[in-house]
Formats: structure tokens, sequence, C-alpha cells
């Protein structure tokens, strides 16, 4: 039972994950470099259904070829299971940045896409770390700065190739 615990919460913590730090980057992107609201959550949300996609399909197939090279031991996880908590939390995580957009006018959007998402990443860090026995603040922390990072890098490409 706890190998299936392991798997599923792989999947789940990766989807919450990628979900803010990459569709915050991309709506952070997209809306500096672009003031058309419309154009900013078909962006957001073409992003955020491919990402999802891709990352369940991800899931499926490298944990089919890790159940492929375990020949003597029977896997205890649901590939279909896996991936799709994996696309439902990057679907779902990657709405924290796109909500604002949908519900209030830039800058003040792309403001509140930011914080939420942080907040979203630091929540998630600390359950992460105290779940699997760590240091919550310390995670919370660590996933803050590479939500920063990929936010720094939206803005800046953003900035550089602005319409």
């Amino acid at each position: 039972m706890k190998q299936l615990h392991e798997a599923y919460l792989r999947s789940l913590l990766f989807g919450l994950q990628d979900g803010i730090v990459s569709t915050t980057g991309v709506v952070v992107g997209i809306s500096t470099g672009v003031e058309d609201k419309a154009v900013i959550i078909l962006a957001a949300f073409v992003a955020v259904t491919v990402e999802a996609t891709s990352m369940a399909a991800g899931q499926y197939s490298s944990e089919k070829a890790v159940h492929q090279m375990r020949k003597t031991k029977k896997s205890t996880d649901n590939l279909i299971i896996g991936a799709l908590i994996m696309f439902m939390s990057y679907i779902s995580a990657g709405m924290i940045p796109i909500l604002p957009t949908i519900l209030f006018d830039q800058p003040v959007a792309r403001i509140l896409s930011v914080i939420f998402a942080f907040l979203g990443l630091f929540v998630i860090g600390y359950v992460k770390g105290s779940i699997v026995g760590q240091k919550p603040l310390r995670s919370a922390i660590e996933l803050f700065i590479i939500g920063g990072v990929a936010t720094l890098i939206g803005v800046v490409v953003g900035q550089i190739l602005k319409v």
C-alpha cells in the first residue's frame, strides 16, 4: 500500500507544482507582452490544457516503462489513475493564475496571478514537507523560489517580445 501512496503522491505534487509554475509563467509573460484580455485568456487556457494533457501522457508512459522494468515485482499503482491525478492536479493548479485574468483587468490581474501563484506554491511546498517528514518551511521556500524564477523568465520574455 505504501508504494501505491507514493506513486499517486508523486503525480499529485508534480501536477500541482508544474501547473502553477508553468501557467503563471505563461499568464504573466503573455500579459506583459499583450494587453488584449481575450488573447491572454485564450493563450492561458490553450497552454494549461495542452500541458496538462502532455503531463498526463508523460506520467502514463514513464510509469509504464518503470512497470515494464520490474519483471519480478507486480506494480501496485494504476497507470490510468496516476495519469488522471496528474491531469486534474495540473488543470486545478493552473487555474490559480488564470482566474485573476478572467476576473480583473491588467495590470491588477497580473499582480494577483503572481501573488496567488506564490501563495499556492508556498502552501503546496509546506504540505509536501509535512507529508514527507522534512522541514515544511524549507520546502515551502524552495517551491516559492522555483516559481519566482519561472515567473521572472515569463516577464523577461514577454517584455523582449512585446507586440
